[in-house]
């Protein structure tokens, strides 16, 4: 049984559809990755499924039981996280607050979360007593994965979590992932660095026009060169 699938899911804003039945399938081992070009329906789509979106038509199963459209504090209980792409900390609070706010489910597993975090992202510990507000791009966003990690999920949905970050910055955050992943999180992310996003994806899903237009292994939606020429730059 998959971690998560989705089913011809349809969606949008104020009556108008971003969605057009989109498909997806992950299983718990897996990293899954949504590129295509702006105004596909990739963030819709992660929306959808976290419940900040409410489908119209379709189904979102979560270890096969129906979650579509479920309030998203059911949905962190039932084992899933999401970091959004912008205002995903809060600044005035030190990064070891941050991080103990995710835990707010399972306050007794603080202490020993707070520790697999900071083995996770080792320049959080050195300014774990520091305003998060205070950090670069890269270590807020690294403290906006953790804070979801730290009530345990299944599966982690991250929306464009390299956006606006240098590339050794990127890289580091695709090696977090990966190590997230190896560790039994099941990720679907959203990505505009779609070539290195690949690299590390067990499986890709290109959207155009709220639709899947190749559904295929990271690797082979590299080598195709339709997928290279219409979404990857060549």
């Amino acid at each position: 049984m998959p971690l998560l699938e989705a089913r011809d899911v349809h969606g949008g804003y104020g009556g108008m559809n971003i969605l057009n039945g989109v498909d997806m399938t992950l299983e718990a081992d897996e990293i899954g990755v949504i590129v295509g070009p702006n105004g596909a329906g990739k963030s819709t789509m992660l929306k959808a499924i976290f419940g900040l979106l409410a489908i119209s038509q379709g189904e979102i199963l979560l270890r096969g039981k129906p979650i579509h459209n479920l309030p998203t504090n059911r949905l962190v209980e039932r084992g899933m996280g999401f970091v959004p792409q912008e205002h995903n900390v809060f600044p005035s609070l030190t990064v070891k607050e941050n991080l103990q706010i995710g835990a707010f489910l399972k306050p007794g597993n603080v202490k020993r979360m707070l520790k697999q975090i900071y083995d996770f992202f080792p320049p959080l510990y050195d300014k774990r007593h520091q305003p998060a507000g205070e950090l670069s791009g890269g270590q807020r966003q690294m403290v906006a994965m953790g804070r979801a990690l730290m009530a345990e999920p299944e599966v982690l949905l991250l929306d464009e979590p390299t956006a606006g970050l240098s590339p050794l910055y990127m890289n580091e955050i695709f090696e977090r992932v990966k190590e997230i992943n190896a560790a039994g999180v099941g990720i679907l992310m959203v990505e505009q660095n779609a070539k290195q996003a690949l690299a590390i994806a067990d499986k890709g899903f290109v959207l155009a026009a709220g639709k899947n237009r190749f559904t295929d292994t990271g690797a082979a939606l590299l080598a195709d060169p339709e997928v290279a020429k219409s979404f990857l730059g060549g």
